[in-house]
Parts: structure tokens; C-alpha cells; sequence
């Protein structure tokens, strides 16, 4: 870490976080370490970075220096003991599980999330023999109803994705603590203007992919460990247990001396180790890009989202909205309390005809994208029932809040007037 990492302020540490200048060139700027191996000191070196006695670089599939600098940046804006980067959101939100959960393991989800990771739960990892319960994340007395000696983790995301509703990250933490297992939160959609491990989240991830990239150039996730949870209450073997490919090491007892980072070290000698989902440096440089203008990027996405909202509310076109940052919006009040001043930049809305006024509506469009990414620092535009949530059944669907007259919006950092200027032609054509 830096010398002054721990004296400054989130804005600085997007900034400055994790780096300090290059010894060798004196670069202000993050080297692009493309390399895929490392020279050891010595055999004696190489020995004991292998067996994990020394921390160091090895191998890319392991760690990277570029890739460090974008983990210690993460580790800091969250408050964090240690990240790990991937190669996509997904494979972040895999080995976050894989990492705690096994064949015969179960974890309880909230049913509105994020198409891919909902397929994910349901399916892939049915195959691998756990068990995902799907349930709403304001239901605390049916989650616990659903919570055995097989529960290995509470799954949320701050924002739903697109339901736009809001988990209540301090009493899923409370339940989760209560009954000795972790809380897991993706804060994909809500970087900077929220942190969960601030409210009890002991485990975060984020595909990187979004907002902390920002510009649609970069494929990546990242795992941030609260460093908080105690993984060795007796139900977490896979990270207690001692290790067979590491000779019997148990990770608890042996990382101890340098906090409790058992679980972020499990997960990147493991699990990165093996299934190999790696990162390339040259995403982690342009995270980097990314974050350093996080700030300032988050604040007009939610500033612009606001007026938009405002815009199609008043559209005798529109069917219905659903933005948080409204009064009569049933997560108005969860809004205020974790995302603060701040809504987010996703609105849903239905277009008056339904399903074929909503393609027209997507056609018609000429400044606004039709991409299925969020996050960009364009304005992007998907019908949900025909893409993300496509492989969903109707119930399904309608549970994470897709309907056939739904669109979603990203809304980007482009001047307000001209993002409304495209809206109000493409409703009109919509109706013609």
C-alpha cells in the first residue's frame, strides 16, 4: 500500500489508491504489466512463494502487479482487507460463492436480480450440487424459515437489476450474523455513492464492466472481503479445513498474523489457481482509467437520471415509471437511507401499446444505444424481456420485474436536453 493510503478520502483514493510512483521510471501513471511470468531471487524465494510462506508474484493466473494496484484501489474505496480482480462480473459472483459453498451446500438469493446471475444460481450451479432459494430480500422471516446447517450465504444486490428495488443491507447483515453465515452484495450499479461493508456486508462484488470501467471498453469483476466475517465458527471448511493442495495449511491460522484475509487468499490460490477465470493486466489498467473519474462520473449519471425521470413521468406516453428517487416510489425511503442524495442512473418504464410499441420505441432511437451492458457513460437503452431475462420463465420475470412493456435505461453523462430530446421522438414514433 501506499504510504498515505490510510489518510485519505474516497475521491483521493480513486485517485491515488494502492500506487505509488513507479521505482524504476519514476511513471506517475499505472504500468501496463504485460507479462505472464516472474523472475524469482533465488530457488530458496521461489520455494516459499509457492508454498505461500512469502507473498510475491508467481504467475499471471495469480497475480499481476498492474491487477494489484487495481485490488488494493478496490480494497481501499470499499474499506476492505483485500480484493480480487477477474475476468467478468460473473466470474467474480462464481468464485465469491465457490469459494464458501460445495456440492450439497445451500444459499438464499433475492429473487430480483440480475439476469445472468439469476440463470446462474438456478441452473449452473444446480448442476454443481448447491441449492439456490430464491426469495425476496424484504421477507426476513421467510429467509430465515430457509436458513439449515446447509446455508452457506445470503446473496443480495444493492440495486436490483432491473427491478430498481433496494436491499436493506443492515438487516440481512443482522440476520445473516445472527445465524453464523455471511452477506454477499453486489454493488455493480452503485459504486462510490455506496459502500456495503459500511452496513454489515462481509463480502461485495461488482462486475467491473459497469460503472467502474465506465466507457464500454473493458471486460472484468472484482471481489472485495470485508475481512470482518469469522470463518471459522466450524462452517466454512473449505476455508478452515486444511488445504491438501498446500499440504495440510489451514488458511485461518496461517494468514492470521496479517488480518483476517483467510477468504480473499482461499479464493485467489484456489479457486483463480484453478479454474483460471485471470484477468488481463491491460483491463486493469483501463479500470484504473475508470476509477479515477468515478466520482465525478456517478454524480452526473444519478444528477442527469433525476431530470429523466422527471421527463417521462410527465410523457403522456409512458404507461408507468419506476425510479427510486420519487416520493410514492415504494423504495423512496431505502433510497434515502443508503444511497443518500442519490437515486442511481437506471430508470424502467412502460411504453403505452406494450410489447410493439416498446420495439418501435427501441428503433426509433438515435442518440441512445441499444445495448444489453448499464454503466456506460452513453445512454443505453434494452427491452429485458427479449435479452437479459430472456431464458426466464414468465413467473420468473415478473419476480426480477420484467414485463413485456419494460424497458430499462442506463442513463449516461451526456447533456440532459439531448438525451430527452431522443426520448420524446422515439415515444411518438412509438405510437404511430
Amino acid at each position: 500500500m501506499s504510504k498515505i493510503d490510510g489518510k485519505l478520502k474516497t475521491e483521493s483514493i480513486l485517485v491515488h489508491g494502492g500506487q505509488e510512483p513507479d521505482p524504476n521510471t519514476g511513471s506517475i501513471a499505472v504500468p501496463i504489466h504485460q507479462t505472464t511470468a516472474y523472475q524469482f531471487d533465488s530457488t530458496q524465494h521461489a520455494a516459499d512463494l509457492f508454498a505461500l510462506k512469502q507473498f510475491g508474484n508467481i504467475y499471471v493466473r495469480l497475480q499481476n502487479p498492474t491487477t494489484t494496484v487495481f485490488e488494493k484501489r478496490m480494497a481501499l474505496l470499499d474499506g476492505g482487507v483485500g480484493a480480487l480482480a477477474a475476468a467478468s462480473g460473473m466470474a467474480a459472483v462464481s468464485l465469491a460463492v465457490l469459494n464458501i459453498a460445495q456440492c450439497g451446500d445451500e444459499i438464499i438469493a433475492a429473487d430480483s436480480l440480475y439476469g445472468g446471475t439469476y440463470t446462474l444460481f438456478s441452473n449452473t450451479f444446480k448442476k454443481f450440487g448447491i441449492k439456490v432459494h430464491f426469495i425476496k430480500t424484504s421477507d426476513l422471516a421467510g429467509i430465515q424459515k430457509l436458513i439449515n446447517e446447509k446455508t452457506k450465504a445470503i446473496y443480495a444486490e444493492t440495486l436490483g437489476n432491473p427491478k430498481l428495488d433496494i436491499s436493506d443491507i443492515e438487516e440481512l447483515a443482522e440476520l445473516a450474523h445472527k445465524n453464523g453465515i455471511p452477506l454477499i452484495v453486489d454493488n455493480t450499479l452503485t459504486p462510490y455513492i455506496l459502500k456495503p461493508i459500511e452496513y454489515g456486508a462481509d463480502i461485495v462484488v461488482y462486475s467491473a464492466t459497469k460503472f467502474l470501467c465506465g466507457h464500454g471498453t473493458s471486460l472484468g469483476g472484482v471481489i472485495v472481503d470485508s475481512g470482518k466475517f469469522n470463518w471459522d465458527n466450524g462452517k466454512f471448511p473449505i476455508i478452515s479445513a486444511p488445504d491438501e493442495s498446500y499440504h495440510g495449511l489451514k488458511f485461518t491460522e496461517a494468514f492470521k498474523p496479517f488480518g483476517n484475509i483467510a477468504y480473499i487468499v482461499k479464493a485467489r490460490v484456489n479457486l483463480m489457481r484453478d479454474l483460471g477465470s485471470v484477468i488481463s493486466p491491460f483491463n486493469s489498467f483501463l479500470f484504473l482509467q475508470g476509477l479515477e473519474t468515478l466520482h465525478l462520473r456517478m454524480e452526473r449519471h444519478c444528477e442527469n437520471a433525476a431530470k429523466i425521470a422527471e421527463f417521462l413521468r410527465g410523457n403522456s406516453n409512458v404507461a408507468w415509471i419506476n425510479y427510486p428517487g420519487f416520493e410514492d416510489n415504494s423504495e423512496y425511503k431505502r433510497a434515502r437511507k443508503y444511497l443518500k442524495k442519490y437515486s442511481g442512473s437506471l430508470i424502467g418504464f412502460g411504453i403505452k401499446g406494450g410489447i410493439n410499441a416498446g420495439k418501435k420505441f427501441i428503433e426509433s432511437l438515435e442518440l441512445i444505444s441499444h445495448v444489453v451492458n448499464l454503466g456506460d457513460a452513453r445512454t443505453l437503452a434494452t427491452h429485458p424481456a427479449t435479452t437479459t431475462h430472456q431464458q426466464l420463465s414468465k413467473e420468473e420475470q415478473l419476480a426480477s420485474g420484467v414485463t413485456e412493456d419494460f424497458i430499462r435505461l442506463s442513463i449516461g453523462i451526456e447533456n440532459t436536453e439531448d438525451i430527452i430530446a431522443d426520448l420524446d421522438n422515439a415515444l411518438k414514433k412509438s405510437q404511430i
